[in-house]
């Protein structure tokens, strides 16, 4: 029973083996379909994206660092310069004038360091716009260099303190002494003119100095001559008014009237001071650069550098497609 069954085992082995065997047909197919399996991943090979060098990429990413910190010593730059602007103190805007062109130095060396990066791995795309930012940021520089330079000055907060302060002090006692005059007068025989014309000065002399902050703030030349115009006016007038005091008889060799003269005297001084600080107008002149021409200027600096960051991050054609795609429209 055993070698029958033996036998029926390997006939149906052979058969089996006969019917799974390829034929020379079936060979045909079978090479044709791996010659096609070859060439399909030789086509998808080919057209996959070349992987970046890691040195290529190491340099792109140096590019994107420098530009990074080009962007930081900016906002510092301009920081620094606002505080030097708005600072009430000479030693406050120099610190801060200070630091502004230490930020300004950094960019400056980033932006050399940039370059040479550029001239070595970068686009011509790249070198274009790095140049154009190279440009914007020199304008800038030479306008915080004036900005700065006026900033430190502080000529109309200098103007204001003696304004409101010895300017002030100086007609508050003449006033005092005019009062204590008219008071003086009050039963004497030219009271009647007494009174008017010591009112006339202290009138006068206020209007002056109402007249000075104005100055102060002021930025056109035209309005400050005009200013300036009222004030002698005025001046006139008091001094007039003082020199008929002078001229009764009664109060020759008089203590206040003297004061009162001598008090003014000092506030005609202080007040061709401030007008000549006035004249400077550094802080009005340094505010105005700050919020008109230098924005202009960092926008341009700031669009630059965007560009940039994105040619260098789309790599060296993205320019060349750029321009072809400009073309085309």
């Amino acid at each position: 029973m055993v070698v029958p069954l033996r036998r029926q085992f390997d006939t149906a082995r052979a058969q089996m083996a006969a019917t799974v065997k390829p034929g020379p047909r079936d060979l045909v197919w079978m090479a044709a379909g791996a010659v096609l399996l070859l060439l399909f991943a030789l086509i998808v090979f080919h057209f996959q994206p070349e992987p970046k060098p890691s040195a290529e990429a190491a340099l792109a990413a140096k590019r994107l660092e420098l530009l990074n910190q080009i962007r930081f010593g900016l906002a510092a730059a301009s920081e620094a310069e606002k505080s030097a602007v708005l600072a009430v103190t000479d030693q406050d805007s120099q610190t801060f004038a200070d630091q502004a062109r230490a930020a300004s130095a950094g960019v400056e060396q980033a932006r050399k360091e940039l370059g040479e990066l550029v001239q070595q791995d970068g686009s011509q795309h790249e070198a274009d716009l790095l140049e154009q930012f190279s440009q914007t940021f020199a304008e800038l520089r030479r306008l915080d260099e004036e900005l700065l330079g006026l900033a430190v000055k502080n000529t109309n907060l200098k103007a204001a303190s003696l304004t409101f302060g010895p300017a002030a002090d100086a007609l508050r006692e003449m006033d005092e002494a005019l009062s204590r005059l008219v008071a003086q007068s009050d039963h004497a025989p030219e009271a009647g003119k007494v009174a008017p014309l010591a009112l006339g000065a202290e009138i006068g002399a206020l209007r002056i100095d109402t007249l000075l902050a104005p100055h102060v703030a002021e930025e056109s030349d035209a309005k400050m001559d005009e200013l300036e115009a009222r004030m002698a006016q005025q001046d006139q007038d008091v001094r007039r008014d003082l020199a008929e005091l002078a001229a009764l008889p009664a109060l020759a060799g008089n203590a206040d009237l003297a004061t009162a003269a001598a008090r003014y005297d000092r506030f005609s001084e202080l007040r061709r001071e401030i007008l000549t600080l006035s004249r400077e107008n550094t802080n009005v002149r340094s505010t105005t650069i700050s919020l008109s021409r230098k924005r202009g200027l960092l926008k341009l600096s700031e669009d630059a550098l965007a560009a940039l960051q994105q040619a260098i991050e789309q790599g060296p054609g993205a320019g060349a497609k750029q321009d072809s795609a400009a073309s085309s429209r």
